[in-house]
């Protein structure tokens, strides 16, 4: 099962932690940007090539440390066909680093359209007699207010390939409460949710005590987060908010299971842009989400210590 090989990496690196690449152009060195923009002008192309390349730089300066990364794909396809190449050149590469990848496309559907996505970002795609990947993530987020028809697609998928996924649950963003906090019966909605994830995992379990089905838990609401690992000894978590969007290492170690296993704790910006925030020269900014990186390491650690 896919999350046992997740596990197996941050268990490897003592190190909970995810990066999310979501490359927005403002985020990312001058002269990287320039070098493309002389080879290609200021189009889709640059912008692609751009991204592509501080990607690998980050990978490189991280992949002895940080276990996984997490791509947010509407940063690559808003550069169209060219940013999708470097989506999957962005995997693939990641993957070629020994890094698990999490694909955060956040997709639903139902039946073969849901099937279709799942053989995209997870499986494999026919071409006549000829079986391709397409993307090849490790994981996959996914929406699950369609139901088991929108997710039961993903599972047959993930048993296939060896694959997992996390399903929104209760996110980190302001507004999420508008819709997941609603009461339902004697719960609220993202506890059915939830309940539904560790049910839909029930047909991925895993040699570790923890299944193929994750959620997403925001740091940012780190009540919710408490009341779910009591309610879910046996799930994994991907946890957003962390840094950036003000979720704090000690807002995350209810959270922990045994051993610091459990969960994935992803940051972006704190990580991506750590040479901004610090002030380091442009060039250093390799250097600088090292540093950044090892420091949420280490706060993570603690945490889950205590």
């Amino acid at each position: 099962m896919s999350l046992d090989l997740l596990i197996e990496k941050v268990a490897a690196m003592s190190n909970p932690t995810v990066v999310g690449l979501d490359p927005r152009l403002e985020y990312i060195p001058g002269f990287i940007k320039e070098q493309s923009y002389q080879r290609f002008g200021k189009t889709l192309e640059a912008a692609a090539d751009a991204v592509l390349r501080f990607n690998k730089s980050l990978i490189d300066a991280l992949c002895d440390t940080v276990p996984a990364v997490k791509p947010q794909c509407a940063y690559y396809e808003m550069f169209g066909w060219h940013g999708m190449k470097a989506l999957a050149e962005t995997i693939e590469y990641a993957r070629y680093n020994n890094m698990f990848v999490i694909a955060d496309a956040k997709r639903n559907d139902i039946g073969p359209t849901m099937e279709a996505y799942a053989q995209a970002y997870l499986g494999q795609t026919e071409v006549e007699t000829s079986s391709n990947e397409a993307f090849n993530a490790d994981a996959l987020t996914v929406n699950p207010y369609l139901g088991s028809d929108g997710i039961i697609p993903l599972t047959e998928i993930c048993a296939k390939f060896d694959k997992g996924i996390f399903v929104l649950c209760k996110t980190s963003n302001p507004s999420s409460g508008e819709l997941q906090d609603i009461v339902c019966g004697e719960l609220p909605l993202y506890m059915l949710v939830a309940e539904l994830a560790e049910k839909w995992g029930e047909q991925l379990p895993g040699k570790y005590g923890y299944n193929g089905v994750g959620i997403v838990a925001g740091a940012t609401y780190p009540e919710q987060l408490a009341r779910l690992r009591e309610r879910l000894p046996n799930t994994m978590f991907l946890i957003p908010g962390y840094g950036a969007q003000g979720g704090q290492a000690q807002d995350i170690a209810c959270a922990f299971g045994r051993e610091m296993t459990g969960v994935i704790v992803n940051s972006s910006r704190a990580i991506m842009c750590a040479y901004q925030k610090h002030g380091v020269p442009e060039t250093g900014f390799t250097q600088a989400a090292r540093t950044e990186a090892i420091a949420m390491r280490d706060a993570l650690r603690n945490a889950a210590k205590q």
